[in-house]
């Protein structure tokens, strides 16, 4: 595979060195990404909090409940609450470090503190045992909302890496590395498994820790390829104001935002309705194929390590169809797609291998180019000089950072007690999400934003 063109890009500084010190972040980060938020942690905590709730290991656990601060949590519906508590810590988190990002000179600094803050904390994992459902539920969400914001100073990069015709592949070809990395670190995982190392939870745990070891390894390519390539906007403020400085930068972001750049915010609305929704399916799909479809751990594994291998050609793939039909449509034909997904996984039979790893398939299709397309498409309604600082905005839908999908996901168990009635609610996401992206007239946007468009939209 191409990695990237030995030249560097027209009109900036960017070389194949500096790129592939890029993508390299994607291989480590989708680490965490695939092992631990789409495969072993939801039904590995799942399974802690049964313990602390005094349920057996095969046990429904339907009447039973833990109470974090007093209140009552259905086992099964810890994970998901867990992430949607993240992205509301995030909301606030994410958009800061971007806007101080964009007053350091040090951006990469701060992206390999964000990075190896989060690695430690999945590394931890290994202390959650027995009923220490709590630990799990802090240590996610560290390694979560570490995991966005070193996003969020990466995606920065992306302008200065690449103009507007090449941002779409370069965006892609980044996924594509993640995908690819997340899936090799998930087949050895599924060697583990299968040579049965260890009980089916002690696997998981372990498996958890090899992906923070992973996460931090890779991201030294990182620290020795990709340098440090943006200076500060903006005076630096008085020592012992910088925080401060970042809160002040966000609220003036987001009142401009809105009177300089509605169409960006449209934009922006439209892509955290369905982004949340594929986040969603990605962070509970194990939960799904575990709790309801009554699937082995070995079934799980292979079935994520198919979407991951499906992943990275169907990221590339899509890339190079938006280069023939522009990247917003190809993201609608994505988004009609995932409407196609969740009703098929509403009808998957229980006990039933085949189907569920057919439907991964279809996943693996449309998931890389889906995300990576609408980074690039994003990368062009921001004004220059001020990526990481509207990128902070950004990652709130994005990297596992949803919310309401999770929120209604775990509340429709709750109260049901039946996932696929949670799978189902989630086509609001996907069907609002199309209808607001349609709308949006993108080359305007574009031109709003002080940027020029590419040729196809």
């Amino acid at each position: 595979m191409t990695v990237g063109v030995d030249a560097p890009v027209p009109g900036l500084t960017s070389s194949r060195r500096d790129r592939i010190g890029w993508y390299f972040y994607d291989w480590a980060n989708h680490a965490f990404i695939t092992v631990v938020s789409t495969v072993f942690l939801g039904p590995y905590l799942i399974a802690v909090t049964k313990v602390a709730a005094g349920c057996g290991a095969g046990d429904a656990c339907t009447n039973r409940y833990v109470h974090p601060l007093g209140i009552p949590v259905a086992p099964g519906s810890y994970f998901s609450y867990l992430v949607a508590i993240s992205t509301l810590l995030t909301v606030v988190v994410l958009p800061v470090v971007g806007a101080l990002a964009d007053r350091s000179a040090h951006k990469k600094r701060m992206l390999v503190v964000f990075a190896y803050v989060g690695a430690a904390a999945t590394t931890a994992m290994v202390f959650v045992t027995g009923g220490r459902y709590l630990l799990g539920g802090v240590l996610f969400l560290v390694a979560n909302i570490s995991l966005g914001a070193a996003t969020v100073v990466y995606n920065s990069f992306l302008p200065q890496l690449a103009g507007p015709e090449k941002r779409d592949s370069i965006s892609s070809i980044g996924w594509s590395f993640g995908y690819l990395g997340g899936g090799l670190l998930l087949a050895l995982s599924l060697v583990a498994n299968l040579l049965k190392l260890g009980d089916t939870l002690t696997v998981a745990r372990y498996c958890i820790v090899a992906a923070g070891l992973w996460w931090g390894g890779f991201t030294l390519v990182t620290v020795f390829l990709l340098p440090e390539r943006h200076e500060p906007v903006a005076e630096m403020p008085t020592r012992g104001s910088v925080l401060g400085a970042g809160f002040r930068q966000l609220g003036g972001t987001l009142r401009g935002l809105v009177k300089s750049f509605p169409l960006t915010v449209f934009f922006l609305v439209a892509f955290l309705i369905y982004n949340d929704g594929i986040q969603t399916v990605i962070s509970q799909a194990s939960v799904y194929g575990t709790n309801q479809l009554q699937l082995s751990q070995a079934v799980l594994l292979v079935t994520i390590l198919v979407v991951q291998i499906v992943a990275f050609g169907g990221a590339l793939l899509l890339g190079r169809l938006a280069k023939l039909i522009g990247a917003r449509k190809t993201v609608l034909i994505a988004l009609v797609c995932w409407i196609a997904v969740i009703v098929t996984a509403f009808w998957l039979p229980a006990g039933k291998a085949l189907p569920f790893i057919g439907l991964g398939v279809a996943i693996g299709l449309v998931m890389g180019g889906s995300q990576a397309l609408s980074r690039s498409l994003y990368s062009q309604l921001i004004p220059t000089g001020k990526e990481a600082e509207y990128f902070g905005i950004y990652a709130i839908g994005d990297k596992g950072t949803s919310w309401l999908g999770s929120l209604l996901f775990g509340l429709v168990y709750q109260f049901t007690f039946n996932y696929r009635l949670g799978i189902v609610s989630l086509l609001v996401f996907f069907v609002l999400g199309f209808v607001l992206l349609a709308a949006v007239p993108m080359r305007r946007a574009i031109q709003a934003a002080g940027n020029t468009p590419p040729r196809l939209l």
